[in-house]
């Protein structure tokens, strides 16, 4: 089932016209990963996508560190619905 970056966004926006708040840039950063990781899973010698795999996963450790900081409860409800932690 393939999930669409307008239904990640509507998801979780935080007000009507939101394209860029954290939440949304992980939600984008979290399905990005994914697709790259069963990628990765059929592709084991593609170097070049697994570099930008762990970029993207460095940039979402950034910004979930940046929203701890500023909103623990944010935080919390975001790694619940993304499934991230445990």
């Amino acid at each position: 089932m393939k999930i669409d970056k307008e239904q990640i966004i509507k998801a979780h926006q935080l007000h009507k016209n939101d394209v860029g708040s954290v939440q949304v840039q992980i939600s984008i950063l979290t399905d990005q990963i994914k697709k790259l990781t069963d990628h990765l899973l059929a592709n084991k010698k593609d170097f070049i996508s697994k570099r930008g795999l762990y970029t993207k996963v460095s940039k979402r450790k950034r910004l979930l560190k940046y929203l701890k900081e500023r909103n623990i409860e944010t935080y919390r409800d975001l790694i619940k619905n993304l499934n991230l932690r445990g």
